[in-house]
């Protein structure tokens, strides 16, 4: 674990951006950064229709505004958390304390287990809502896609955001480890040589 401490590089080193991109929870942030831009916007772009003879749109979801609520609003939240955490990540090798380290990581464990769940919750409320949908209430079969791309992406961020939690734990673990090390072996000075 040389040129590591508590999860990271040393503190103070200077930021590798290919390096902060190779690594997998970098990737897995940026993924489902991506999903949830598809998803609040297929929903927010193609998500509300309308029969050829009325004027109101309604959610494509069952004409349920608050199926088409609550993709709109998940997708932005998790995109706004992504940014956030992605921005944690950058800054994460400056953090010197260990216990500073320590919440950075609880914290991502806990976001990231609660938008999976809520990730899955979305995908079986869209999925049902979409599966009662009316065909009269959209003759034209407009928005199908939008509504099947919300639904698909909302069912692999349940897995992005899992796996998110998976590695946070890890690195939580390694995080753990190293403070009981340091604290069960405290290195002994080195006495100069006469």
């Amino acid at each position: 674990m040389e040129g590591m401490a508590y999860g990271a590089g040393k503190a103070g080193g200077a930021f590798d951006p290919q390096m902060f991109v190779r690594q997998p929870h970098s990737v897995l942030r940026m993924v489902s950064w991506v999903f949830s831009i598809v998803i609040f916007g297929s929903i927010a772009n193609e998500g509300y229709v309308n029969r050829p003879d009325e004027v109101e749109e309604y959610c494509i979801f069952n004409r349920n505004h608050n199926a088409c609520n609550y993709g709109v609003t998940m997708g932005t939240l998790a995109f706004l958390c992504c940014l956030a955490f992605l921005a944690l990540d950058v800054y994460f090798p400056q953090i010197s304390s260990v216990k500073d380290r320590k919440k950075a990581v609880l914290a991502d464990v806990g976001v990231s287990a609660f938008w999976s769940f809520m990730w899955f919750v979305g995908f079986c409320l869209l999925t049902n809502q979409w599966q009662v949908s009316k065909p009269e209430d959209n003759p034209l079969k407009e928005g199908a896609d939008a509504a099947r791309a919300s639904i698909t992406f909302s069912f692999f961020s349940i897995f992005t955001w899992g796996a998110q939690a998976l590695l946070s734990l890890e690195k939580l673990k390694s995080i753990s480890f190293e403070e009981e090390y340091n604290r069960l072996f405290i290195p002994q000075p080195t006495l100069p040589q006469a």
